[in-house]
């Protein structure tokens, strides 16, 4: 069975990244409202992970205020060659709880210039639009985002939390070079907008990559090959989307640089073809339960999946919600705004 490029993908036809990104939203304080507590610290895990080799990072003006790509600019800049930074705009930030999708072209215009001012660039080489706001026509928000690109303050566009029919509305008006919607071993609802991205070159990102799994029996395949593999199950998920399709971008995002680390490391994990599809038989298992209305469904696309755990080796037979979905040490509390 022929297996993806799992080392690098081109963004927008002209930008190498490394396949296992980084995701930036950590990087802020409580809440993801202002600076983060440690700024120190949150500096020392952006520099490690552009020396582990990370090429491709996600932040977004509304996190932490703005203060994420401060510290991202303060952490790299100069920014070395091959690095790129993607941020995203289209949700305002009215209370620390709020996340409000803002797509009016004035408010784009201006979040743009201020990720130009915050990141110390002239051209941001992936902006994205964090949300299609349902109050502006759609034709209007891409018309920003072109005139963005049109006048060189943005290099390549992209798109957040869509669909399939919302994607080729926009490449109507736009060339879309990424999508950011949610995906990982256990939640594929978005597997025919990948199918879609594979088929057009179109990146996708996928944010909350490790989720917390709910197929807790004991021998699970996720915990058995982590065995095999003397991995983590945290590993073995990353590894999984890196394998399952040459357009996937998978964003792990942390704070601590042990995490870092070990996440970056899953690059390197080669699965077999009877792994794959191990872990393969997990998601039509998932789809089956759905179907009749059994076991646990995660699969509707408005819901709120939960956190992530510390990823520590799994054990034999030690169940999956145990090592692959840990209480928020690890990742912290998804959330629908990501």
């Amino acid at each position: 069975m022929a297996q993806p490029d799992r080392t690098t993908f081109s963004l927008g036809g002209d930008l190498a990244v490394h396949r296992m990104g980084f995701g930036a939203l950590r990087l802020t304080g409580p809440g993801h409202w202002g600076p983060p507590e440690d700024r120190e610290a949150a500096i020392s895990t952006a520099r490690l992970a552009v020396d582990l080799g990370v090429s491709f990072i996600d932040t977004a003006d509304s996190y932490g205020l703005g203060s994420s790509e401060e510290v991202l600019a303060e952490a790299l800049r100069p920014y070395p060659d091959g690095l790129v930074i993607a941020t995203k705009a289209g949700q305002c930030r009215p209370r620390p709880d709020q996340w409000v999708p803002c797509g009016r072209p004035e408010y784009l215009l201006q979040q743009a210039e201020l990720s130009l001012r915050r990141l110390g660039l002239d051209r941001i080489d992936l902006f994205q639009l964090h949300r299609i706001d349902p109050k502006v026509p759609a034709a209007e928000q891409f018309g920003a985002l072109k005139e963005l690109q049109d006048e060189g303050k943005v290099r390549h566009i992209g798109l957040s939390k869509v669909t399939v029919a919302e994607l080729e509305e926009a490449r109507e008006h736009i060339t879309v070079a990424s999508v950011q919607n949610l995906y990982n071993l256990t939640d594929r609802h978005n597997d025919e907008v990948i199918e879609y991205c594979e088929k057009h070159s179109i990146a996708f990102i996928a944010w909350l990559p490790i989720a917390r799994g709910e197929l807790a029996a004991e021998g699970s395949p996720v915990t058995d090959i982590a065995t095999e593999l003397e991995a983590t199950a945290s590993q073995v998920a990353l590894a999984w989307l890196l394998h399952r399709s040459p357009t996937i971008i998978p964003i792990p995002g942390t704070s601590s640089p042990a995490h870092l680390k070990e996440n970056v490391a899953a690059s390197d994990l080669v699965l077999t073809d009877d792994q794959l599809a191990r872990l393969n038989a997990l998601g039509r298992t998932r789809h089956a339960d759905e179907k009749t209305g059994s076991g646990a469904t995660t699969a509707e696309p408005q819901r709120r999946p939960r956190g992530v755990g510390a990823g520590r080796r799994a054990t034999p037979g030690e169940p999956l919600t145990a090592a692959l979905a840990r209480p928020s040490s690890r990742e912290g509390s998804p959330m629908s705004h990501r």
